[in-house]
């Protein structure tokens, strides 16, 4: 397969069109609008009688590091990224990317509106000024420090980095310890930054070791019978 050349002219793409073979997969999509209105609905409009609190001893001793900024927010580029890399040359990869988002953040969002958490480590005070901790001033004000268990940062980093395993592009060694470093990168910048407690990454490990057996070991299994 040559990684250089798209698979799917997206150029022709009409929306008469879209339910064709050569796009049908683009309605995956319509995922990531639905997920959005559902996690704004639950973030500032679904009434909450009382958040319960996550945290653990060991909260305490890790500390509080302002530069692991640049790894959590990394996670954004790092989830468009593959997205697009896949949509442009794999679109079974693209698939079972979009399943693994979809059935471990739909889990995620029942389990936020059933067990609404919060985690309340997040310092009063920065003991150093810099442009880092002044971001996170006015990022603490927006995002708010509700909905936090399981952490869907650690489940996104995840899915990116199983995706990436499972892709041409990115089967040797080199690139799966790149991607995997990355992610989990991203997962500690969740703890060091304050933004979620240890247990919210522990409880993340489940849900993503289950999308994996279903989308790309079972799935994998199933196609070899045939």
């Amino acid at each position: 397969m040559n990684n250089s050349v798209p698979v799917v002219d997206y150029r022709k793409l009409r929306l008469s069109n879209l339910s064709t073979d050569t796009f049908r997969h683009l309605k995956l999509l319509l995922f990531w609008p639905l997920f959005g209105l559902s996690f704004l609905y639950v973030e500032r409009f679904y009434p909450v009688k009382q958040y319960h609190a996550v945290d653990c001893p060991l909260d305490d001793k890790i500390p509080f590091c302002e530069y692991f900024l640049i790894p959590y927010l990394f996670w954004f580029l790092f989830i468009v990224g593959i997205h697009i890399y896949l949509l442009l040359y794999d679109i079974s990869g693209f698939r079972k990317l979009m399943y693994f988002f979809i059935l471990t953040f739909t889990a995620t969002m029942i389990l936020y509106f059933l067990y609404p958490t919060c985690q309340e480590l997040r310092p009063a005070t920065f003991e150093r000024d810099n442009l880092f901790t002044q971001f996170l001033t006015y990022f603490y004000q927006f995002d708010t420090n509700t909905n936090v268990c399981p952490s869907m940062h650690v489940i996104g980093s995840a899915a990116v980095a199983c995706a990436a395993m499972h892709t041409p592009r990115f089967s040797s060694l080199r690139w799966k310890t790149l991607f995997w470093t990355i992610a989990i990168l991203i997962s500690i910048s969740t703890v060091m930054l304050k933004q979620h407690s240890i247990l919210d990454v522990m409880l993340a490990i489940p849900f993503c070791i289950v999308a994996y057996l279903l989308i790309y070991v079972k799935n994998g299994q199933s196609k070899s019978k045939h």
